[in-house]
Order: C-alpha cells, then sequence, then structure tokens
C-alpha cells in the first residue's frame, strides 16, 4: 500500500543525504520521481546535501496545489512512480494535505522530509499536519550533537553566536554559518540556557568564571587557641 512517511529530526541530522539516496535507490530501478523542495541551501529549484550531493527540484510556491500539479504532471504522459519533499517544514498545512491526497487518491508514495520544531521549540505548522496525517513518522537515527557531546534534539537560531529566541519562525540559514545568523543544534539543557558553544566558549574563557568546586578560605579563628 502507498504511504505518506514524514522522515523528521533536528538540523544536520541527514534528511537531505537520506532523500538524495532514496531518490538515487529508486531512480536505479527504473523508477521516476517527483522532488519538491523549498528554500534548500543550495538555492531555487535543488534538494542538496551537506557532503556535496545535489539534485534538481521543483521549488515549491505560497499557494501552489501539489496534488494538481502531479495531476497535471500525469495528464501529459510523464510518470511519477513516487514523490519526495524535502524541507517539508515549510510547507503549509493545505500542501501537506495534497500529498495525503496524493497517496489516496493517486496512489503514489510519498517521502517527506523536515525538522518538526522551530528555534524556539514550537512546532512547524507543516510539521504538525504531518504529524498528523502521517502513517508513519520515522526519526532519524544519525544523531546531531550538541557542543557538550550529548544527542541534539533542538535548533537554535544565532546571531553573532549568541542564541535568539525571537523573530520570524522562517529565515533561510544553516548550521555552522558565519555570518551574522546561523543555526547550532544544541541538546535540551542547553537549548533551555541558551548557551551555544559561542557563548560557552567565552564563559569558561571569562576571569570573572569562578570554578564550580572553589573551596572558601579558611578564616582566622576570633579566639586564639592556647596549647
Amino acid at each position: 500500500m502507498p504511504e505518506l512517511v514524514f522522515f523528521s529530526g533536528t538540523m544536520d541530522c541527514g534528511k537531505s543525504t537520506l532523500a538524495l539516496q532514496i531518490e538515487h535507490n529508486r531512480s536505479a530501478r527504473g523508477l521516476q520521481g517527483m522532488i519538491f523542495s523549498r528554500d534548500d541551501r543550495a538555492g531555487e529549484g535543488k534538494l542538496s546535501s551537506r557532503l556535496g550531493l545535489v539534485t534538481d527540484a521543483v521549488e515549491v510556491a505560497d499557494g501552489q496545489d501539489l496534488y494538481a500539479h502531479l495531476v497535471d504532471h500525469l495528464s501529459q504522459g510523464n510518470r511519477a512512480d513516487y514523490v519526495i519533499a524535502d524541507e517539508a517544514q515549510f510547507l503549509a498545512p493545505e500542501q501537506i494535505d495534497q500529498l495525503a491526497r496524493v497517496v489516496d487518491d493517486l496512489g503514489i508514495d510519498v517521502y517527506a522530509f523536515g525538522i518538526t520544531t522551530d528555534f524556539r521549540s514550537k512546532l512547524f505548522p507543516g510539521s504538525q499536519r504531518l504529524v498528523e496525517l502521517a502513517d508513519r513518522v520515522e526519526v532519524l537515527q544519525v544523531e546531531a550533537l550538541c557542543w557538550c557531546g550529548a544527542r541534539a534534539t533542538h535548533n537554535a537560531r544565532t546571531i553573532g553566536g549568541r542564541m535568539v529566541v525571537e523573530g520570524a519562525q522562517v529565515v533561510v540559514g544553516d548550521v555552522n554559518q558565519s555570518g551574522a545568523i546561523g543555526y547550532e543544534v544544541l541538546c535540551r539543557r542547553h537549548h533551555r540556557r541558551r548557551m551555544t558553544a559561542a557563548t560557552a566558549r567565552a564563559g569558561a574563557l571569562s576571569p570573572d568564571v569562578l570554578p564550580v568546586d572553589a573551596e572558601p578560605a579558611a578564616q582566622p579563628s576570633a579566639h586564639p587557641v592556647h596549647q
């Protein structure tokens, strides 16, 4: 039976790499797919991985009907044996409904890839709708790591290396970005404390930071002890 599958995880956990692998495996067997993407790091109409792999994709526009796009594609005599939707968190909830309809009415597998929550730990509307509708939700097993070495579970937006919790939900960027606005994956503890790698390093180097195991100096006794 065809399925709508949502592959989720934090940034830097290999979602786009898996999407490209699925595309490679199926095209190598003679299948033809439709790839949707939005706001990819490589630019408009691309699906790319941080490993350097890239392929062409259909850039999804605001208000675009993905189901109608597939129907039009098929009505012109083209094939679509499967659909890949990368950066699915940026899709509108109604576009997720359209992908579910592709599965149910056209009998085509849809593989959606995206992060679940934004930099404020709030669900993206597209990801929320995928969780509600998907036949399966798969959490990727390639764990991204926080700067402390723990498993990263949250996405943080940074400005100049410092974590911010206000601003537009969607600002295109990448992890370890050198510009003013970037992203970093953190464990929950350090996301709650708003402690990025840069701020942790600055704190460790500050002369004002006292070691947590420092013991108070011995105080002289108020009454001399006579031997």
